[in-house]
């Protein structure tokens, strides 16, 4: 039945795009609009129906809209259709992409989660480590899926020690912290993730140059209170009823460090402090990383090999360098400047308090993000439609990217809104209710702690 509704979704997907693409084609531009624009709108919303409906894999349909650009006459070349991948975003994501999952082959994260939540006594002691393990662990994990296919073992090493059932509280409440509090984790840090990687490129080519000792200044506090409020809200709504247990059955005695883990240890932990201290001589975040690549594939270490390319999430990659390429058509068409204008035209924005319209940016962000898979998909839609418009208004840009990332990154209705929540979905005892429920309170959170930013903590930064 799910493949059913799966090919019903992409066959629906595949003919309104190309009924859209034509539209696009063969129709007038409305008035203020070039033909050009009419087919770079049309090939835009074409192309995010395609990533939707999962048509065909998004590396197929990004490159489709690239060739359509170039091929429908909006740009003069093949290069200029491409240009979002010249960005060097796709490049530190490639970079961060190997590195991730150089740490996961040599079992790295799997070692660090058991000396960090091998010798609780009690179920109480174990979640209360697994909660505070996770904000170290983004640091040098930054992807929370990551951290998620990490920790779901140690959770059932946990579980079957405390002779605890699958549907036990224990369970319910550790994969909540995995799926829906643990992604929280990862907007503090410039690195920590797709979302915050895909935001700081959005800032750096529409604000300007942030380093990462100043994404950190501004973002760890918020990024840290918002994960603890989290956490504290699993513990009131999920409480365990039942008294702790003294000692684990089956205690798991964790072995040491081998010499590839002992490696990629030091290498991330010099990339970490490569990126502290860069940031204050100037340094792209992007050359650290390019150099611990370079040191785990040299003769002697070979711990990045040539196959670890095929594992790199070029899907992703792909999106990010044609949502970057699409954007671009729309800007040099005019289409972005005719829409913020007509945007303002209908919904008086500007009359309105400044933090009325950014609660109004704020809330379609929400609705943008509830209908794509990945928060990054998401932030490459919104974040420069709602900087444009927030310019227009005098809305302070970086605090309101920040604030996009915050709430996009707190907005996890739907198994498949998050990666770590749909496996925390398919592997836990969770129940889409569940996580809806819990969503709907990640996301007044969110608010809470952009609202307790923007008007306290971010200006005290700014003013140092």
């Amino acid at each position: 039945m799910v493949n059913n509704l799966s090919n019903h979704s992409s066959i629906f997907g595949l003919v309104i795009s190309t009924i859209v693409v034509a539209g696009g084609i063969v129709a007038n531009p409305p008035i203020g609009m070039t033909d050009n624009g009419l087919t770079a709108t049309a090939i835009f919303f074409a192309t995010l129906l395609l990533w939707l409906t999962h048509t065909v894999p998004y590396m197929i349909s990004s490159v489709t809209a690239v060739m359509l650009l170039y091929a429908l006459g909006v740009t003069n070349s093949v290069q200029a259709a491409a240009s979002g991948f010249s960005s060097s975003l796709v490049f530190f994501l490639l970079l961060l992409f190997l590195l991730g999952n150089t740490i996961s082959e040599v079992n790295l994260d799997a070692q660090l989660a058991d000396r960090l939540l091998g010798s609780e006594d009690s179920p109480t002691r174990a979640l209360r480590s697994l909660t505070t393990a996770l904000l170290p662990l983004a640091v040098f994990m930054p992807s929370a899926a990551a951290r998620t296919v990490a920790l779901i073992p140690v959770v059932r090493r946990l579980r079957t020690s405390f002779d605890l059932s699958s549907n036990s509280d224990f369970s319910q409440t550790a994969f909540l912290i995995l799926g829906q509090v643990n992604p929280l984790a990862s907007v503090g840090l410039m690195t920590g993730g797709g979302m915050a990687v895909v935001t700081a490129g959005l800032i750096h080519s529409l604000v300007g140059p942030l380093t990462w000792v100043q994404w950190a200044l501004y973002m760890v506090p918020p990024a840290a209170a918002l994960y603890l409020l989290g956490a504290v809200s699993v513990f009131a709504l999920y409480p365990l009823d039942y008294a702790d247990i003294p000692e684990p059955r089956n205690k798991k005695t964790t072995a040491g460090f081998d010499r590839e883990q002992r490696i990629v240890a030091a290498v991330m932990s010099g990339t970490v402090l490569a990126w502290i201290i860069g940031s204050f001589f100037g340094i792209p975040t992007i050359l650290p990383a390019a150099a611990a690549v370079l040191i785990l594939a040299l003769p002697n270490i070979r711990i990045i090999r040539a196959d670890a390319v095929a594992n790199v999430s070029w899907n992703v990659l792909f999106l990010v360098g044609a949502m970057f390429s699409l954007l671009e058509a729309l800007t040099n068409t005019g289409v972005v400047n005719l829409l913020i204008n007509r945007t303002l035209e209908t919904i008086p924005l500007n009359a309105l308090p400044v933090f009325a319209s950014v609660g109004i940016l704020l809330l379609v962000a929400v609705g943008v993000r509830i209908v794509f898979s990945t928060g990054s998909a998401a932030l490459l839609v919104i974040v420069p439609f709602a900087l444009r418009i927030g310019k227009e208004l005098g809305v302070n840009q970086l605090y309101l990217s920040f604030s996009l990332l915050i709430v996009i990154g707190g907005t996890t209705f739907l198994p498949f809104n998050t990666t770590s929540a749909l496996l925390a979905y398919e592997e836990g005892p969770l129940k889409q209710r569940d996580i809806a429920r819990f969503g709907v309170v990640t996301l007044f959170l969110s608010l809470g702690v952009v609202a307790v930013a923007w008007l306290f903590y971010w200006p005290l930064v700014s003013s140092v």
